[in-house]
């Protein structure tokens, strides 16, 4: 398995970048790239975000967004603003919504990492996502090969 490198861009910006990557490009500066995951675990962590900041439900299905790139994904808004609400979200108790989230990630089947790791990717996704500005016309992008 290769890679995912998830990333804000706008949709010309991601298109270019999902170019550059089929052609063996290299880590983009303020990417995540996480290595021997899909998109189907992109999901799986939208999903137990969802669960965790009381979102469950919402459409946490990655999209494809154009004809040229059948690599490149869109994050729905709604999986957007739910990574970013990890960043703040509070919790009752002494739990850390975080790292409870990177935890069951990482006990997720397969999962090439443990929850140490996976708390610092969840951490700078949540980061990239609680950088998306809609009024700049900025996506969430998930490109995996």
């Amino acid at each position: 398995m290769g890679f995912t490198e998830i990333f804000v861009a706008t949709h010309d910006a991601a298109l270019k970048r999902a170019a550059a990557l089929d052609e063996g490009a290299p880590a983009a500066a303020g990417a995540v790239r996480i290595p021997d995951i899909s998109d189907f675990e992109v999901e799986r962590l939208g999903d137990l975000a969802g669960t965790a900041v009381h979102a469950a439900g919402a459409d946490y299905e990655l999209a494809m967004v154009d004809v040229a790139s059948d690599s490149l994904l869109g994050v729905p808004a709604a999986m957007v603003r739910t990574l970013a609400d990890l960043l703040s979200y509070e919790t009752e108790g002494d739990g850390d919504v975080l790292t409870d989230v990177a935890e069951g990630w990482a006990a997720e089947e397969d999962m090439p990492f443990g929850a140490e790791q996976a708390a610092r990717y969840v951490r700078q996704l949540a980061e990239l996502a609680a950088g998306v500005d809609p009024a700049t016309k900025d996506g969430l992008y998930v490109w995996t090969s």
